[in-house]
């Protein structure tokens, strides 16, 4: 075991085929070597893992937009998202599908040019986002709010 092992990640860890056990990490092969030596000990319980987002979907959708005109428009079924500048419609359809596990209705995507803004003499300009705006079917809802 490397130096390095220790911050890959446990997703990285298992797609390589090692098992995560207590931090250590044991290639499966030593594993079954070890298991006729130390016959008592348990095996560790196996983790339910979470959902886990495709590697093309995962910068999309950046965050919920927590403001009181998206909550209002929340109770209609409707949910606000700060999306990356280069997402599309489709993207953002299929990501909300694998976060949430709902397909949406619709997707509505408004570009939102940045405020000029003054600090002292100099002027500035905050930068432009795209949000994004998902109309989910009639009687589901997800909450949006929960790590906010």
């Amino acid at each position: 075991m490397g130096i390095l092992e220790k911050f890959k990640s446990k997703k990285e860890q298992e797609l390589k085929g090692d098992i995560v056990a207590d931090a250590k990490v044991v290639n499966p092969s030593s594993a079954l070597k070890g298991a006729s030596e130390d016959k008592g000990a348990k095996k560790p319980a196996a983790k339910k893992t979470s959902k886990v987002i495709p590697s093309d979907l995962s910068g999309i959708v950046l965050r919920p937009l927590v403001t009181e005109k998206a909550a209002i428009v929340a109770h209609g079924g409707q949910y606000t998202f700060v999306v990356a500048t280069s997402a599309n419609r489709v993207q953002v359809k299929s990501a909300i599908k694998a976060m949430f596990g709902i397909l949406p209705e619709s997707v509505n995507i408004m570009c939102m040019r940045g405020k000029v803004v003054r600090f002292g003499r100099s002027n500035g300009q905050r930068a432009s986002w795209k949000k994004a705006v998902v109309t989910m079917p009639k009687g589901m809802t997800i909450d949006v709010y929960e790590g906010v």
